[in-house]
């Protein structure tokens, strides 16, 4: 579940969110340096385009003083030609524009998509233990989406703006110093009021983009317990929790809406009023024959060609916000520090007998405790001594919470131990890289997993180049292959998310051929044949024997069938191997073990 001081609770983030958006947005250079130039062109285009859109008042000042005031009617139509020939090399400049970010944008918008992916595949278990997946969808499509439409908008037009702003600002104190100074009055409001909206705005946005990804976290819930939900009739609840988050989610848009209303007001009423003062003060110039009507009407027409500009602050603003929270949130994940799958240094042997190496699997004085487990709590493993012997299988029981899930996730380095170490066939695991570990140790977990692909790919991502006949091995160990001849197109019927298409017992069957398709050194097996029948489990545990006979195993059992599979047995109590030996010793020395297997002890099912 995802840990509340960093994916459920925005109320707590929103301050630190307020700082500067342009430190933010800094941290995005990486991703769009490789586009740099087209990028960097696209914006002087857009520049230019804006710039022409100045030069259109002064040829109406010409126009106006000149053949209109002279009654010349072949210069009103050079004027004419004139000002549409500029309109439509502003149009096509802006088009331009478009056309020159549509495509870089787009790839940096995928390329930073794939650098999420990879760093959140690189990324420990643990970190996947605290975030809710909901929250990782959001960051990965909405916050993206965002920063795209900022790529391709505001980071371009603060600075076309800004340029227009001042070159227009230049022309109108060149026309009438005195009128551009009426004109520039709520410059200075202005920036104060766009200040303080923008860190009001800054923590809205923030709140919202938490807000959507818990939300999404409660859809995909609610989606893949949709039987749970149904069979306990709790729709209804789930639909109420659902609203509620829904109508944070509004009132927190609403109060966004309400901050770019006021914004946005300002904004236009007060060069509004400029535009008024400054109109009244130069009809009476005009009157006094103190100011030419050309003058005027471009003076007036400049200061309207910078109402879209200055229009535009607002929202380009808040659009800078959003950004600037997405890309919070975005490198919230990527600053998250990855599993090295750099290669490890030179093993080490262990030297469990003198002058010797080791073989097997070997437990030495492990001690685990969970990376958001309280400093003063326990750990969960302490001193766990354990050897299994080269092609044993050995049997893990112990009570429900005694940690054998957890030590059994040690070994493909699921996490690493806080304490001891582990070796296989006499190298230290800590020096051997996660995936060439992952590539020694295959795992059957307790609760199978399948992805949105066909049966047989379910089964293949056991083993790397995996061909037709280890596929029907595997099939045939895990007597999956009866129920996969069946479907509909075989092997190549996909099996839908999470396999739900599928029953309990078909999906643990899969995933346990995916753990012995590629014939592992090493195998991990949490209670493989829980969802099975006792006539399947009978054929399953008869071919699995065959699998066991060539591999080192490590496998969780509740039930003394799954455990007579084993050579040996560990009872794992109170965080430490309590007890080793075979199955019948322990059941006559052993009442703890006795009362596991006899369905007496809290480990019963």
């Amino acid at each position: 579940m995802a840990d509340t001081a960093q994916t459920t609770n925005p109320t707590d983030r929103t301050d630190a969110a307020a700082h500067s958006a342009v430190r933010s947005l800094l941290r995005l250079w990486p991703f769009l340096r490789p586009v740099r130039v087209r990028l960097g062109t696209a914006a002087c285009v857009a520049v230019l385009a804006s710039c022409i859109s100045l030069v259109i008042p002064l040829v109406l000042k010409w126009l106006v003083d000149g053949p209109v005031a002279r009654r010349e009617p072949g210069g009103a139509w050079l004027g004419g030609a004139l000002l549409l020939f500029l309109g439509l090399a502003e149009a096509l400049l802006f088009g331009l524009r478009r056309r020159l970010v549509a495509r870089p944008l787009a790839g940096v918008e995928a390329t930073m998509r794939e650098a999420l992916y990879r760093h959140v595949q690189r990324l420990p278990v643990a970190f996947h233990d605290r975030w809710s997946s909901g929250q990782l969808l959001s960051r990965g499509t909405t916050d993206l989406q965002l920063l795209r439409m900022f790529f391709a908008f505001p980071l371009t037009f603060l600075l076309v703006n800004g340029v227009t702003i001042l070159v227009g600002a230049v022309i109108l104190m060149v026309q009438r110093w005195s009128l551009g100074l009426v004109l520039l009055a709520p410059v200075v409001p202005l920036m104060v009021l766009c200040s303080v909206f923008e860190a009001k705005y800054g923590r809205a946005a923030r709140r919202a983009q938490d807000q959507v990804g818990d939300l999404t976290t409660v859809v995909e819930e609610s989606v893949l317990g949709i039987r749970v939900l149904k069979g306990f009739g709790r729709h209804r609840s789930q639909a109420r929790a659902f609203r509620q988050l829904t109508r944070e989610l509004r009132a927190t848009e609403l109060g966004k809406a309400r901050l770019l209303a006021w914004i946005w007001g300002c904004i236009t009423a007060f060069p509004e009023l400029a535009i008024g003062g400054a109109l009244v003060c130069g009809a009476v110039q005009v009157a006094d024959d103190e100011l030419s009507a050309g003058t005027l009407v471009a003076f007036l027409s400049t200061a309207l060609a910078l109402r879209w500009p200055v229009d535009s602050i607002g929202f380009l603003l808040a659009m800078s916000n959003e950004a600037a929270a997405a890309t919070d949130r975005y490198f919230e994940v990527m600053d998250e520090p990855a599993v090295a799958d750099t290669d490890p240094p030179a093993p080490e042997a262990a030297t469990g007998a003198p002058g010797g190496i080791v073989k097997g699997l070997v437990f030495s004085g492990v001690a685990f405790r969970y990376p958001d487990a309280p400093p003063d709590s326990p750990p969960l493993l302490r001193d766990v001594t354990l050897h299994i012997r080269p092609g044993e299988t050995m049997a893990l029981v112990g009570a429900t919470g005694s940690g054998k899930t957890t030590l059994t996730a040690l070994v493909p380095r699921l996490y690493d131990p806080t304490a001891g170490r582990i070796f296989l066939d006499g190298r230290d695991l800590a020096t051997i890289g996660r995936d060439e570990a992952r590539a020694l140790v295959a795992v059957a977990f307790e609760e199978p997993t399948l992805f949105s692909a066909t049966a047989a790919e379910n089964v293949l991502m056991g083993g790397d180049g995996a061909q037709e006949a280890e596929l029907r091995r595997a099939l045939a160990v895990a007597q999956a292959d009866g129920f996969v001849d069946a479907l509909p197109e075989g092997g190549a019927t996909q099996v839908g998310e999470q396999g739900l298409s599928l029953s309990g017992g078909q999906r643990q069957r899969l995933a346990l051929a995916r753990a012995v398709v590629g014939r592992p050194r090493f195998l991990i097996l949490d209670d493989p044949l829980s969802a099975l029948d006792v006539h399947t489990e009978a054929l399953v545990e008869a071919a699995l024997r065959q699998v066991l006979s060539t591999t080192t195993a490590l496998v969780v059992a509740h039930r003394p069938s799954t455990v007579l599979l084993a050579d040996r047995v560990a009872l794992l109590s109170g965080g430490r191997i309590a007890a080793v030996g075979t199955h019948h010793a322990l059941l006559r020395d052993h009442p703890e073990y006795a009362a596991l297997m006899s369905g007496e002890g809290e480990g019963a099912r």
